[in-house]
C-alpha cells in the first residue's frame, strides 16, 4: 500500500468540491450529457464542452484531463467506462478506473476525488461497482503512485454505506442524519490502517 496517499470518502457533490481535480464516468464520445454532466456545463462555463470538443473522442476504457472551467476543482479526468451488461463489465471498469488515475497522475494531480464509477445513469449495480472500486483502488496503489489524496465521493446515503461496508466500517453507528449533515464520517477509515 502507498503510506504517502490518504484514501478516505464523504458523502459530496462532486461537482460542487473544493478538490484539485475529480473523476467524471462519461462515454467514448465525451459528451457531458444528464445529470452530473450538466451540472458540470452549468457550473463549469463553456470552456469544458469547447475542450472536449477538440479531444473529440476517447476508446472505452480511455480517460482524458481537461480543465475545470469555473467549477471549484481545477481539472476533470473524463472517464469513459463501461454501461451494464456490456460483456466483460468488471475488467473494464477496473481497467477504466486505473486509466484515470495514471491521466491525473500524468497531469501531475495529487489531490483526486471519484465518484463510484458505472452506478445511476450507467445502470452498474452498486456492490459490484463499489467492490471494483475499492479493490482496484487497493491493487494501483500498492504499487506506488505521486497521488497523496484519494476521495471517494458518495451521492448519496446509499453510495455511503456501500463505500463504508466495503471498507470494513460497517455496523459502526454512523446515521443518515449525521453523514449528510458532517458530510463525512465522525472518524475516517483509510487504507493502510
Amino acid at each position: 500500500m502507498n503510506v504517502g496517499c490518504r484514501v478516505r470518502f464523504i458523502k459530496q457533490d462532486i461537482t460542487d468540491f473544493s478538490v484539485e481535480a475529480f473523476v467524471f464516468y462519461t462515454r467514448p464520445n465525451l459528451a457531458l450529457g444528464a445529470g452530473f454532466g450538466n451540472a458540470i456545463a452549468m457550473r463549469g462555463g463553456p470552456s469544458i464542452k469547447a475542450e472536449l470538443e477538440r479531444i473529440g473522442s476517447v476508446p472505452l476504457t480511455g480517460a482524458v484531463v481537461t480543465a475545470g472551467g469555473n467549477l471549484k476543482a481545477k481539472h476533470i479526468v473524463h472517464a469513459a467506462g463501461p454501461a451494464f451488461q456490456e460483456e466483460n463489465i468488471e475488467a473494464k471498469l477496473k481497467i477504466t478506473i486505473v486509466n484515470a488515475l495514471r491521466r491525473a497522475e500524468e497531469a501531475g494531480i495529487r489531490q483526486l476525488a471519484l465518484p463510484l464509477m458505472g452506478v445511476g445513469f450507467f445502470g452498474m449495480p452498486l456492490a459490484t461497482a463499489t467492490e471494483i472500486m475499492i479493490g482496484t483502488l487497493k491493487e494501483y496503489l500498492a504499487g506506488g503512485s505521486s497521488l497523496t489524496e484519494i476521495i471517494l465521493c458518495a451521492n448519496d446515503g446509499r453510495e455511503y454505506r456501500a463505500i463504508a461496508e466495503q471498507m470494513g466500517i460497517s455496523g459502526t453507528g454512523y446515521s443518515i442524519t449525521e453523514f449528510q449533515l458532517r458530510q463525512e464520517p465522525c472518524h475516517p477509515k483509510e487504507f493502510g490502517d
